[in-house]
């Protein structure tokens, strides 16, 4: 079991009932159905994770345009390393790949999760 600041608990309730277009695209369209178990707004250490599949030990984080300003890139380092050290392996993908590319988002996490799960010898089950 992942330590998770229960501060967080009502933030991240709030956020899984109004997620942003991308997300919702990419848990309704995709994730929800997905054979392996995905969480929405999970809540990691002192973090809210966009989704997260226990059985690979994965992250996926959806950035908008405020990820990309030198402060936020400073930001999601920290984060991505603090949740790495937890021994979970963090993707990210911007915004603009949902729109532009989602068969190729869709595909990169279906290749993601099924190493994660060779990688920490799981079964698929």
């Amino acid at each position: 079991m992942i330590n998770y600041n229960k501060n967080n608990l009502k933030i991240a309730r709030t956020l899984r009932k109004n997620l942003t277009p991308w997300e919702r695209k990419l848990w309704y369209d995709f994730l929800r159905n997905y054979p392996v178990r995905f969480q929405r707004q999970k809540l990691i250490a002192d973090y809210i994770c966009d989704f997260y599949c226990a059985k690979a030990s994965l992250v996926i984080e959806l950035d908008g345009g405020g990820h990309y300003e030198d402060k936020q890139i400073i930001s999601d380092k920290i984060r991505t390393d603090e949740i790495e050290k937890l021994g979970l392996k963090v993707v990210r993908f911007c915004n603009i790949d949902l729109d532009k590319n989602f068969y190729e988002v869709c595909q990169k996490i279906d290749e993601t999760v099924k190493e994660r799960i060779e990688l920490l010898g799981r079964n698929t089950d």
